[in-house]
Protein backbone atom coordinates (compact mmCIF):
# COMPACT_ATOMS: atom_id res chain seq x y z
CA UNK A 1 0.00 0.00 0.00
CA UNK A 2 1.07 3.46 -0.60
CA UNK A 3 0.78 6.50 1.53
CA UNK A 4 1.18 8.77 -1.79
CA UNK A 5 -2.09 10.74 -2.26
CA UNK A 6 -3.38 10.51 -5.89
CA UNK A 7 -4.79 13.73 -6.94
CA UNK A 8 -6.75 12.16 -10.13
CA UNK A 9 -9.21 10.49 -7.74
CA UNK A 10 -9.78 13.79 -6.14
CA UNK A 11 -10.08 15.43 -9.42
CA UNK A 12 -12.69 12.69 -10.00
CA UNK A 13 -14.39 12.83 -7.59
CA UNK A 14 -15.09 16.38 -7.58
CA UNK A 15 -16.14 15.93 -11.28
CA UNK A 16 -18.19 13.32 -10.35
CA UNK A 17 -20.26 15.57 -7.75
CA UNK A 18 -20.35 18.69 -10.60
CA UNK A 19 -21.83 16.08 -13.43
CA UNK A 20 -24.27 15.04 -10.63
CA UNK A 21 -25.39 18.47 -10.33
CA UNK A 22 -25.96 18.84 -13.78
CA UNK A 23 -27.88 15.87 -13.55
CA UNK A 24 -30.24 17.00 -11.33
CA UNK A 25 -30.43 20.31 -12.96
CA UNK A 26 -31.58 18.16 -16.24
CA UNK A 27 -34.02 16.65 -14.26
CA UNK A 28 -36.09 19.72 -14.44
CA UNK A 29 -36.41 18.84 -18.26
CA UNK A 30 -36.60 15.04 -18.60
CA UNK A 31 -40.17 13.28 -19.24
CA UNK A 32 -39.13 11.52 -16.15
CA UNK A 33 -40.72 11.71 -12.18
CA UNK A 34 -39.33 14.19 -10.63
CA UNK A 35 -40.38 16.83 -8.08
CA UNK A 36 -40.84 20.12 -9.92
CA UNK A 37 -40.93 19.46 -14.09
CA UNK A 38 -40.99 22.00 -16.96
CA UNK A 39 -44.13 22.52 -18.79
CA UNK A 40 -43.49 21.02 -21.68
CA UNK A 41 -40.67 18.18 -21.00
CA UNK A 42 -38.35 17.80 -23.53
CA UNK A 43 -37.38 14.18 -24.92
CA UNK A 44 -34.34 14.74 -26.18
CA UNK A 45 -32.38 15.42 -23.20
CA UNK A 46 -32.88 12.23 -21.99
CA UNK A 47 -30.07 10.51 -24.56
CA UNK A 48 -27.26 12.73 -22.85
CA UNK A 49 -28.84 12.03 -19.30
CA UNK A 50 -28.45 8.08 -19.79
CA UNK A 51 -25.06 8.86 -21.29
CA UNK A 52 -24.05 9.09 -17.62
CA UNK A 53 -26.96 6.90 -16.10
CA UNK A 54 -25.13 3.77 -16.05
CA UNK A 55 -22.13 5.11 -14.10
CA UNK A 56 -22.32 8.07 -12.39
CA UNK A 57 -23.11 6.67 -9.04
CA UNK A 58 -21.20 3.20 -9.13
CA UNK A 59 -18.30 6.09 -9.85
CA UNK A 60 -18.90 8.10 -6.46
CA UNK A 61 -18.64 4.85 -4.76
CA UNK A 62 -15.45 3.86 -5.96
CA UNK A 63 -13.93 7.04 -4.80
CA UNK A 64 -15.37 6.48 -1.75
CA UNK A 65 -14.52 3.42 -1.22
CA UNK A 66 -11.13 4.19 -2.25
CA UNK A 67 -11.14 7.80 0.25
CA UNK A 68 -12.57 5.22 2.80
CA UNK A 69 -9.33 2.53 2.48
CA UNK A 70 -7.42 6.14 2.61
CA UNK A 71 -8.39 7.58 5.77
CA UNK A 72 -8.87 4.04 7.59
CA UNK A 73 -4.46 3.94 6.66
CA UNK A 74 -4.63 7.12 8.63
CA UNK A 75 -6.88 6.62 11.39
CA UNK A 76 -5.09 2.71 12.15
CA UNK A 77 -7.92 1.13 13.75
CA UNK A 78 -11.48 -0.07 12.82
CA UNK A 79 -13.03 1.73 16.00
CA UNK A 80 -11.77 5.26 15.04
CA UNK A 81 -12.30 4.77 11.79
CA UNK A 82 -16.19 4.37 12.60
CA UNK A 83 -16.34 7.07 14.40
CA UNK A 84 -14.67 9.03 11.64
CA UNK A 85 -16.81 8.13 9.28
CA UNK A 86 -19.85 8.18 11.21
CA UNK A 87 -19.51 12.06 12.58
CA UNK A 88 -18.41 12.89 9.27
CA UNK A 89 -21.34 11.18 7.20
CA UNK A 90 -24.67 11.39 10.44
CA UNK A 91 -24.45 14.69 11.53
CA UNK A 92 -24.79 16.78 8.03
CA UNK A 93 -27.54 14.01 7.15
CA UNK A 94 -29.56 14.73 10.15
CA UNK A 95 -28.83 18.17 9.90
CA UNK A 96 -29.92 18.33 6.32
CA UNK A 97 -33.23 16.24 6.44
CA UNK A 98 -34.31 18.45 9.24
CA UNK A 99 -33.65 21.89 7.76
CA UNK A 100 -32.21 21.63 3.93
CA UNK A 101 -34.43 18.93 2.26
CA UNK A 102 -38.24 19.45 3.83
CA UNK A 103 -39.09 22.35 0.47
CA UNK A 104 -38.51 19.19 -2.23
CA UNK A 105 -41.12 16.83 -0.74
CA UNK A 106 -43.54 20.05 -0.19
CA UNK A 107 -43.33 21.43 -3.51
CA UNK A 108 -43.72 17.58 -4.69
CA UNK A 109 -46.96 17.07 -2.53
CA UNK A 110 -47.87 20.71 -3.95
CA UNK A 111 -47.43 20.56 -6.74
CA UNK A 112 -48.18 17.61 -7.78
CA UNK A 113 -50.87 15.90 -5.48
CA UNK A 114 -52.96 18.77 -4.15
CA UNK A 115 -51.41 18.94 -0.82
CA UNK A 116 -53.41 22.29 0.37
CA UNK A 117 -51.01 23.78 2.93
CA UNK A 118 -47.86 26.01 2.59
CA UNK A 119 -44.55 25.29 3.69
CA UNK A 120 -44.42 26.60 7.52
CA UNK A 121 -47.47 24.42 8.15
CA UNK A 122 -45.81 21.57 6.41
CA UNK A 123 -42.62 21.86 8.14
CA UNK A 124 -44.17 22.33 11.76
CA UNK A 125 -47.16 19.39 11.52
CA UNK A 126 -46.78 16.75 8.43
CA UNK A 127 -42.93 16.54 7.69
CA UNK A 128 -42.04 14.79 11.40
CA UNK A 129 -45.16 13.04 11.44
CA UNK A 130 -43.46 9.52 10.33
CA UNK A 131 -46.08 8.75 7.63
CA UNK A 132 -46.73 8.49 3.86
CA UNK A 133 -48.46 11.37 2.50
CA UNK A 134 -50.15 10.34 -1.71
CA UNK A 135 -47.02 7.63 -1.08
CA UNK A 136 -44.06 10.13 0.03
CA UNK A 137 -42.12 9.00 3.02
CA UNK A 138 -41.95 11.41 5.92
CA UNK A 139 -39.44 12.51 7.03
CA UNK A 140 -37.18 11.65 4.01
CA UNK A 141 -33.35 11.96 2.93
CA UNK A 142 -34.33 12.44 -0.43
CA UNK A 143 -30.84 12.12 -2.75
CA UNK A 144 -28.88 11.94 0.27
CA UNK A 145 -29.82 8.05 0.28
CA UNK A 146 -25.97 8.41 -0.87
CA UNK A 147 -24.89 9.56 2.18
CA UNK A 148 -27.03 6.83 4.04
CA UNK A 149 -25.92 3.49 1.68
CA UNK A 150 -22.17 5.19 2.28
CA UNK A 151 -22.50 5.17 5.94
CA UNK A 152 -23.77 1.47 5.91
CA UNK A 153 -21.04 0.41 3.26
CA UNK A 154 -18.19 1.95 5.51
CA UNK A 155 -19.73 0.22 8.43
CA UNK A 156 -19.63 -2.95 6.73
CA UNK A 157 -15.78 -2.03 5.80
CA UNK A 158 -15.12 -1.49 9.67
CA UNK A 159 -16.89 -4.37 10.73
CA UNK A 160 -14.75 -6.63 8.37
CA UNK A 161 -11.78 -4.78 9.62
CA UNK A 162 -12.52 -5.48 13.33
CA UNK A 163 -13.16 -9.00 12.92
CA UNK A 164 -11.21 -10.28 9.92
CA UNK A 165 -7.26 -10.58 10.95
CA UNK A 166 -4.73 -8.64 8.89
CA UNK A 167 -3.13 -11.41 7.81
CA UNK A 168 -6.44 -13.00 6.02
CA UNK A 169 -6.91 -9.38 5.22
CA UNK A 170 -4.19 -9.03 3.01
CA UNK A 171 -4.71 -12.51 1.30
CA UNK A 172 -7.77 -11.14 0.63
CA UNK A 173 -6.43 -8.36 -1.18
CA UNK A 174 -3.95 -10.11 -3.06
CA UNK A 175 -6.14 -12.46 -4.19
CA UNK A 176 -8.44 -9.96 -5.36
CA UNK A 177 -5.73 -8.30 -6.95
CA UNK A 178 -4.74 -11.07 -9.25
CA UNK A 179 -8.39 -11.40 -10.35
CA UNK A 180 -8.37 -7.92 -11.34
CA UNK A 181 -4.67 -7.43 -12.95
CA UNK A 182 -4.60 -7.09 -16.59
CA UNK A 183 -7.68 -7.85 -18.60
CA UNK A 184 -9.67 -8.55 -14.96
CA UNK A 185 -10.51 -5.12 -14.03
CA UNK A 186 -12.36 -4.83 -16.58
CA UNK A 187 -14.02 -8.01 -17.53
CA UNK A 188 -14.90 -9.64 -14.02
CA UNK A 189 -16.53 -6.03 -12.42
CA UNK A 190 -18.40 -6.08 -15.59
CA UNK A 191 -19.97 -9.61 -15.53
CA UNK A 192 -20.70 -9.37 -11.60
CA UNK A 193 -23.07 -6.35 -12.74
CA UNK A 194 -24.52 -8.36 -15.47
CA UNK A 195 -24.88 -11.28 -13.31
CA UNK A 196 -26.71 -9.17 -10.89
CA UNK A 197 -29.06 -7.59 -13.25
CA UNK A 198 -29.93 -11.05 -14.64
CA UNK A 199 -31.02 -12.43 -10.87
CA UNK A 200 -32.99 -8.98 -10.66
CA UNK A 201 -34.11 -8.34 -13.60
CA UNK A 202 -37.62 -6.56 -12.33
CA UNK A 203 -35.87 -4.54 -9.61
CA UNK A 204 -35.97 -0.92 -9.72
CA UNK A 205 -33.55 1.23 -7.59
CA UNK A 206 -35.98 2.65 -4.42
CA UNK A 207 -33.06 4.09 -2.77
CA UNK A 208 -35.18 3.62 0.64
CA UNK A 209 -31.89 1.17 2.13
CA UNK A 210 -34.02 -2.15 2.81
CA UNK A 211 -35.50 -3.00 -0.18
CA UNK A 212 -32.94 -2.72 -2.54
CA UNK A 213 -30.94 -5.37 -2.07
CA UNK A 214 -29.70 -5.87 -5.94
CA UNK A 215 -28.62 -2.19 -5.39
CA UNK A 216 -26.48 -2.46 -2.33
CA UNK A 217 -24.58 -5.62 -4.77
CA UNK A 218 -23.90 -3.82 -7.19
CA UNK A 219 -23.15 -0.52 -5.70
CA UNK A 220 -20.74 -2.77 -3.47
CA UNK A 221 -18.53 -4.06 -6.02
CA UNK A 222 -17.86 -0.39 -7.22
CA UNK A 223 -16.90 0.52 -3.83
CA UNK A 224 -14.92 -2.79 -3.44
CA UNK A 225 -12.87 -1.90 -5.95
CA UNK A 226 -12.54 1.40 -4.53
CA UNK A 227 -10.98 -0.07 -1.99
CA UNK A 228 -9.07 -2.51 -3.71
CA UNK A 229 -7.45 0.91 -5.80
CA UNK A 230 -6.32 2.09 -2.51
CA UNK A 231 -4.61 -0.89 -0.72
CA UNK A 232 -3.41 -2.88 -3.81
CA UNK A 233 -2.00 0.25 -5.90
CA UNK A 234 -0.58 -1.65 -8.68
CA UNK A 235 -4.42 -2.13 -9.83
CA UNK A 236 -3.69 1.38 -11.70
CA UNK A 237 -1.14 -0.98 -14.14
CA UNK A 238 -4.60 -2.50 -15.19
CA UNK A 239 -6.05 0.62 -15.44
CA UNK A 240 -3.30 1.93 -17.71
CA UNK A 241 -3.67 -1.06 -19.61
CA UNK A 242 -6.96 -1.28 -20.71
CA UNK A 243 -8.99 1.99 -20.19
CA UNK A 244 -8.28 3.30 -23.94
CA UNK A 245 -10.17 0.17 -25.11
CA UNK A 246 -12.85 0.58 -22.22
CA UNK A 247 -13.30 4.42 -23.51
CA UNK A 248 -13.83 2.66 -27.30
CA UNK A 249 -15.93 -0.08 -25.55
CA UNK A 250 -18.15 2.72 -23.60
CA UNK A 251 -19.15 4.51 -26.58
CA UNK A 252 -20.12 1.15 -28.66
CA UNK A 253 -22.65 0.14 -25.79
CA UNK A 254 -24.28 3.60 -25.46
CA UNK A 255 -25.41 3.66 -29.00
CA UNK A 256 -28.26 0.50 -28.24
CA UNK A 257 -28.88 2.21 -25.41
CA UNK A 258 -29.67 5.78 -27.24
CA UNK A 259 -31.36 3.73 -29.91
CA UNK A 260 -33.90 2.27 -27.89
CA UNK A 261 -34.71 5.05 -25.68
CA UNK A 262 -35.31 7.04 -28.93
CA UNK A 263 -37.21 4.06 -30.77
CA UNK A 264 -39.27 3.77 -27.70
CA UNK A 265 -39.11 7.09 -25.67
CA UNK A 266 -40.93 8.25 -22.47
CA UNK A 267 -44.00 5.58 -21.31
CA UNK A 268 -43.91 4.04 -24.98
CA UNK A 269 -42.82 0.50 -23.81
CA UNK A 270 -39.73 -1.71 -25.48
CA UNK A 271 -40.16 -5.21 -26.71
CA UNK A 272 -38.58 -7.91 -24.28
CA UNK A 273 -35.83 -7.67 -26.21
CA UNK A 274 -34.92 -4.26 -26.71
CA UNK A 275 -35.40 -3.91 -22.41
CA UNK A 276 -33.13 -7.21 -21.96
CA UNK A 277 -30.28 -5.52 -24.91
CA UNK A 278 -30.37 -2.12 -23.19
CA UNK A 279 -29.83 -3.47 -19.30
CA UNK A 280 -27.23 -5.57 -20.79
CA UNK A 281 -25.20 -2.63 -22.67
CA UNK A 282 -26.38 -0.35 -19.56
CA UNK A 283 -23.92 -2.89 -17.27
CA UNK A 284 -20.97 -2.38 -20.15
CA UNK A 285 -21.46 0.76 -21.00
CA UNK A 286 -21.18 1.84 -16.97
CA UNK A 287 -18.32 0.13 -15.67
CA UNK A 288 -16.26 0.67 -19.18
CA UNK A 289 -16.84 3.73 -18.83
CA UNK A 290 -15.70 4.06 -15.19
CA UNK A 291 -12.26 2.57 -16.31
CA UNK A 292 -11.85 4.94 -18.70
CA UNK A 293 -12.13 7.44 -16.76
CA UNK A 294 -10.46 6.38 -13.99
CA UNK A 295 -7.37 6.05 -16.76
CA UNK A 296 -7.58 9.49 -18.12
CA UNK A 297 -7.19 10.86 -14.17
CA UNK A 298 -4.65 8.60 -13.53
CA UNK A 299 -2.86 9.49 -16.71
CA UNK A 300 -3.55 13.13 -16.99
CA UNK A 301 -5.19 14.29 -14.01
CA UNK A 302 -2.66 13.36 -11.37
CA UNK A 303 -1.06 16.70 -10.23
CA UNK A 304 -2.09 18.96 -7.77
CA UNK A 305 -3.63 22.27 -8.25
CA UNK A 306 -4.07 25.79 -5.69
CA UNK A 307 -7.36 25.03 -6.07
CA UNK A 308 -8.25 21.10 -5.66
CA UNK A 309 -8.07 21.35 -1.85
CA UNK A 310 -10.97 23.90 -1.52
CA UNK A 311 -12.65 22.09 -4.29
CA UNK A 312 -12.59 18.43 -3.02
CA UNK A 313 -13.89 20.27 0.68
CA UNK A 314 -16.68 22.02 -0.85
CA UNK A 315 -18.15 18.83 -2.90
CA UNK A 316 -19.83 17.81 0.59
CA UNK A 317 -21.66 20.76 1.21
CA UNK A 318 -22.25 21.42 -2.53
CA UNK A 319 -24.12 17.81 -2.65
CA UNK A 320 -26.04 18.56 0.47
CA UNK A 321 -27.92 22.03 -0.71
CA UNK A 322 -27.84 21.21 -4.74
CA UNK A 323 -30.89 19.06 -4.86
CA UNK A 324 -32.95 21.58 -2.89
CA UNK A 325 -32.05 24.83 -4.75
CA UNK A 326 -33.14 23.35 -8.36
CA UNK A 327 -36.14 22.13 -6.87
CA UNK A 328 -37.26 25.48 -4.99
CA UNK A 329 -36.36 27.50 -8.08
CA UNK A 330 -37.37 25.27 -10.47
CA UNK A 331 -40.77 25.28 -8.77
CA UNK A 332 -40.69 29.46 -9.34
CA UNK A 333 -39.96 29.02 -12.95
CA UNK A 334 -42.49 27.02 -13.80
CA UNK A 335 -44.86 29.10 -12.36
CA UNK A 336 -43.23 31.97 -14.23
CA UNK A 337 -43.40 29.53 -17.19
CA UNK A 338 -39.87 30.70 -18.09
CA UNK A 339 -39.14 28.59 -21.61
CA UNK A 340 -35.96 26.23 -21.41
CA UNK A 341 -32.93 27.84 -22.17
CA UNK A 342 -33.25 30.67 -19.61
CA UNK A 343 -34.35 28.01 -17.32
CA UNK A 344 -31.89 25.90 -17.84
CA UNK A 345 -29.28 29.08 -17.68
CA UNK A 346 -31.12 29.95 -14.62
CA UNK A 347 -31.19 27.16 -12.62
CA UNK A 348 -27.76 26.45 -13.50
CA UNK A 349 -26.61 29.66 -11.92
CA UNK A 350 -28.84 29.83 -9.12
CA UNK A 351 -27.28 26.28 -7.74
CA UNK A 352 -23.70 27.24 -8.64
CA UNK A 353 -24.33 30.29 -6.55
CA UNK A 354 -26.28 28.92 -4.05
CA UNK A 355 -24.04 26.00 -3.37
CA UNK A 356 -21.04 28.58 -2.96
CA UNK A 357 -22.77 30.91 -0.85
CA UNK A 358 -23.94 27.55 1.77
CA UNK A 359 -20.06 26.44 1.55
CA UNK A 360 -18.83 29.65 2.28
CA UNK A 361 -21.60 30.92 4.80
CA UNK A 362 -21.02 27.35 6.72
CA UNK A 363 -16.82 26.96 6.53
CA UNK A 364 -16.24 30.35 8.21
CA UNK A 365 -18.59 29.35 11.06
CA UNK A 366 -16.68 27.14 13.46
CA UNK A 367 -20.48 25.17 14.61
CA UNK A 368 -21.99 25.07 11.17
CA UNK A 369 -18.88 23.18 9.94
CA UNK A 370 -19.63 19.44 10.78
CA UNK A 371 -23.28 20.05 9.75
CA UNK A 372 -22.29 21.03 6.45
CA UNK A 373 -19.46 18.46 6.52
CA UNK A 374 -16.21 20.02 6.75
CA UNK A 375 -14.04 18.62 9.73
CA UNK A 376 -13.64 21.16 13.09
CA UNK A 377 -10.89 23.31 12.73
Amino acid sequence: MTTQRHFGMDWLRIGAFALLILYHIGMYFVPWGWHVKIAEPLDWVTIPMLATNGWRLALLFLVSGYASAALFAKLGGSGAFARSRSARLLIPLIFAVVFVIPPQPWIDLAGQHGYPHGFLHFWLYDYFGFQFIDGIALPTWQHLWFVVYLWVYTMLAALVIAVVPASARARMSDGAARWLRGWGLLIVPMLLWIAIYLAFPDHDETHALFDDGPSHLHFLVAFTIGWLLRVRPILFEAVARVWKLAAVLAVLAFAPIAWIEWTWPGDIRAPGWAILLYHLARQVQGWATIIALLGIADRYWNRDHARRAMLAEAVFPFYIVHQTIIVVVGWYLLGANVPALPSFLILLAATVTGCWLFYWIGRSIGWLRPLIGLQRI
